[in-house]
């Protein structure tokens, strides 16, 4: 997700997010809150939400953040929300979430006033939780400001507290042997501020899981492995993917830059709408599986100017997927609603 900007903010204004993280973070929950993460199967947990941003080249000023959300344990997707968003904070560490967690709480606020039956359960972040500089990472944040439970996923060791990515450390590694074997990540300070997981057989790379509000540590790292069909959270790995495919599908548009992952490589942002690009809804489609795709039909403008959502039958007991995507920035909706 994150990538780094040019400038820093004046010391007052990093005064003020540490103020900010320091009060959020009194009301971090670290431990088990519902009861399907008291299972061992996780039983009466049915859907899981991921949320990333994505990137193209040489632009610090937007991105596209998605949310999506997928039923479990099958790990199908229900519901996408992805749009260009413009950053106006610079990147800085250990400051991510006042760059972007704004755009993911916003997702969340949409889905809960669409489809409130499809909100998530949890909510994988791809990000760190407490396993940060002041323990208060972008997974934490993102949790406290929508009382969601939230895991933090890293793909990377955020190295505080004493923690190194050194030879001790890559030896660790070497002894995770199958998908689900781990190790404390215990910092200097004598606190385990996560776990290094091995979350697929086929998997060398460790993830850094850590907590980001209202479920255990161990709870956390348990459902991690259980939704990896691959390394990444298919959670977070869904979300990725549809963003970097909105990117593509906008920048297509005018020949723009391919759209790049979010934390995989130091490069810059993407621009919100491309030059050219109408802020109006470019189509609209419905596709449901088996079905001749349609041809595209403009939306039905709202009095706010956004296209009404079509209603599903309330009576309808088997429902195709379906999925609706407005192409076009800050309007695009997609989800699929079994």
């Amino acid at each position: 997700m994150a990538r780094k900007a040019a400038g820093k903010p004046p010391e007052e204004i990093l005064l003020d997010w540490k103020r900010e993280q320091a009060s959020l973070k009194a009301r971090v929950v670290d431990q088990d809150t519902e009861a399907w993460q008291l299972d061992p199967a996780f039983s009466g947990l049915q859907r899981v939400g991921g949320v990333d941003v994505s990137f193209v080249k040489d632009d610090s000023g937007s991105a596209c953040a998605s949310l999506v959300v997928l039923n479990y344990p099958e790990l199908e997707v229900l519901y996408e929300d992805c749009r260009m968003v413009t950053l106006t904070a610079p990147y800085v560490s250990g400051f991510l979430a006042f760059r972007e967690v704004s755009f993911l709480v916003d997702a969340v606020q949409r889905l809960q006033e669409r489809e409130p039956c499809l909100m998530p359960q949890v909510l994988f972040v791809d990000g760190n939780g407490v396993l940060h500089h002041r323990g208060f990472g972008v997974a934490c944040h993102l949790g406290v400001l929508t009382d969601l439970p939230c895991i933090g996923v890293a793909k990377k060791l955020l190295q505080v507290d004493g923690l190194e990515n050194n030879a001790l450390h890559k030896e660790k590694i070497q002894l995770l042997k199958a998908g689900g074997d781990s190790f404390p990540l215990m910092g200097g300070s004598g606190t385990v501020l996560g776990r290094a997981l091995r979350s697929h057989d086929h998997s060398t790379k460790p993830l850094y899981v850590s907590v980001g509000h209202k479920i255990s540590l161990e709870a956390a790292v348990r459902l991690t492995h259980s939704c990896c069909k691959f390394r990444v959270p298919e959670p977070v790995r869904q979300a990725d993917i549809r963003s970097r495919d909105y990117i593509r599908r906008t920048q297509e548009v005018q020949g723009a830059p391919e759209p790049q992952s979010g934390r995989s490589k130091e490069a810059q942002r993407p621009k919100a709408c491309p030059q050219g690009v109408s802020e109006e809804p470019a189509a609209f489609y419905i596709h449901c599986p088996g079905v001749e795709e349609p041809r595209p039909t403009p939306p039905t403008p709202s009095p706010r100017g956004l296209p009404h959502l079509p209603r599903w039958p309330p009576t309808l007991k088997h429902r195709r997927p379906l999925r609706l995507h407005f192409l076009a920035e800050e309007q695009v909706v997609g989800r699929e609603c079994l």
